[in-house]
């Protein structure tokens, strides 16, 4: 059997309301920090892990010419693909759960009309392709900034053989309580998932980086319809800890959230 190949693919189809002006008519990913943007950084350490085969990035309509013009100008050594996911407003957003599920549409229209060399092209059927071939896929969040390599992540992922999460200890409850929280148990498989609890469990929070199995690819296609939220990535792991085995990797560095202009700034001055 061939070894699994996996995709990025990158949520980034909100509006950043929070950094007013600086993304009023811009998509916070595509912002300078340094000689390069916010994307970009984290792009350049995941094209280089060879399991990766493509790089998928779902965006809105507003900023899809914007994240077409980018994408023209990069020389990634995997190929990069844009989906416009219709919305114009933050207002009519999608959520981060059905800008994942178009993603996963969109691989699996490309796999059913690639012939599979392994089986009988008069027996196919587009059901068939669907359910028995598909894509591991690493989902991550745009506007981060990591201290540490995506292999990592992919590493641990294969040695545990499910769907996996990150997660990093938060001492602060205040934070926990904006952030999803998980308990594990000593060989890091996920017992539970709260999203922003009131009273946290343990002080392992979870930040918006997962690694979905093929094999689990049903349960995610599936997941709104049975009522998985549809706004936050999180919302998306949490419902699929309930459903499902997953495991949860301590990041090995930091990370640095741009989630205002203050964090934004503050970045710039670090690392730019």
């Amino acid at each position: 059997m061939p070894e699994n190949k996996m995709k990025t693919i990158v949520i980034a189809a909100g509006y950043a309301t929070r950094l007013g002006e600086l993304t009023k008519d811009f998509p916070k990913p595509l912002l300078k920090i340094g000689d390069n943007t916010i994307l970009g950084r984290m792009l350049d350490d995941i094209d280089r892990i060879p399991d990766i085969d493509e790089h998928i990035i779902v965006t809105n309509h507003k900023f899809a010419p914007i994240f077409e013009e980018w994408a023209s100008g990069q020389h990634y050594t995997k190929p990069l693909t844009i989906i416009d996911d219709g919305t114009e407003t933050n207002e009519t957003r999608l959520g981060a759960v059905c800008d994942l599920l178009l993603a996963i549409e969109y691989i699996d229209k490309v796999q059913s009309s690639t012939p599979q060399p392994s089986e009988d092209p008069s027996t196919q059927n587009s059901e068939f392709i669907i359910h028995n071939s598909g894509t591991d896929l690493l989902v991550v969040a745009a506007d981060n900034l990591l201290f540490f390599s995506f292999q990592e992540f992919v590493d641990f992922a294969k040695q545990k053989g499910t769907s996996c999460i990150m997660c990093h200890e938060q001492p602060s409850i205040e934070k926990l309580q904006r952030t999803g929280v998980i308990v594990m148990d000593e060989h890091n498989r996920v017992l539970n998932m709260e999203e922003k609890p009131q009273q946290p469990k343990s002080h392992w929070a979870v930040p918006p980086f997962y690694i979905y199995r093929k094999e689990d690819l049903d349960l995610v296609r599936h997941s709104v319809e049975n009522g998985c939220g549809k706004d936050a990535p999180g919302n998306l792991a949490h419902y699929m800890v309930e459903k499902t085995m997953m495991h949860a990797w301590p990041m090995s560095a930091g990370r640095f959230d741009i989630g205002s202009l203050d964090t934004y700034y503050e970045a710039c001055e670090k690392f730019g």
